[in-house]
């Protein structure tokens, strides 16, 4: 896969050298001449010097050929530039942008960035999801992080044994797929109870994990 890589900082070094050791084929711009003069002796890569929000540079790096731009400059602004130039201008299937401010993120996404990733919200989600790892598995995740698909074990001696799911505030980004009991699947319903033992299937977005576990005390 071809992937334009906007910035050359330590994100954008690493990033272009993580994708060419996963085969890809990776060609950077970087504003700074003597980091792009760096980054090219030292990834032995293609590197060009220019604003990557500038037609003429994402023309001159081969833009209009490309599978995916990634954009990971410290500017929020000229990663959503550079992203929307190379979805109208040059028509490229996927653009990726790095926010630095997490507030940005739903703005960019808005404004037609294919995916917008705050490296602090990424942050957040791996480090909840590793604490709430114990006692929730994660099958599938969805939408880049931002929900899965999870299972849960109810333990032996279940706090709430014989709760209905009616009688539980479960959080509103949450949807109970299917429990199973011995060798009998249950799609659940309000007057489903929750027993010892149950394996739980659930849809989930990840920000309500914890709360879930507060609910469900688990």
């Amino acid at each position: 896969m071809n992937v334009l890589v906007i910035g050359c900082g330590k994100v954008g070094y690493f990033l272009a050298r993580t994708l060419r050791e996963h085969g890809h084929h990776p060609t950077l711009i970087e504003a700074d001449r003597e980091r792009a003069k760096r980054s090219a002796n030292e990834l032995d890569m293609v590197v060009y010097c220019g604003d990557g929000t500038s037609i003429d540079m994402l023309e001159t790096a081969g833009c209009a050929d490309t599978d995916a731009l990634i954009a990971v400059t410290g500017s929020d602004q000229n990663n959503l530039v550079a992203c929307q130039l190379a979805k109208r201008l040059f028509r490229v299937k996927r653009t990726v942008a790095r926010v630095n401010n997490p507030k940005n993120t739903q703005v960019l996404k808005r404004l037609g960035v294919d995916i917008a990733l705050s490296s602090t919200d990424v942050l957040a989600r791996l480090i909840e999801r590793e604490v709430d790892s114990a006692v929730i598995r994660q099958i599938v995740p969805l939408n880049q992080g931002e929900a899965s698909i999870n299972e849960i074990d109810l333990p032996d001696n279940y706090p709430l044994d014989g709760v209905r799911l009616q009688d539980l505030s479960l959080p509103e980004e949450s949807i109970l797929v299917s429990i199973t009991r011995g060798d009998k699947m249950i799609i659940p319903r309000g007057k489903t109870q929750l027993h010892s033992g149950d394996r739980i299937i659930l849809l989930c977005h990840n920000r309500e994990l914890h709360q879930l576990r507060r609910v469900l005390k688990i």
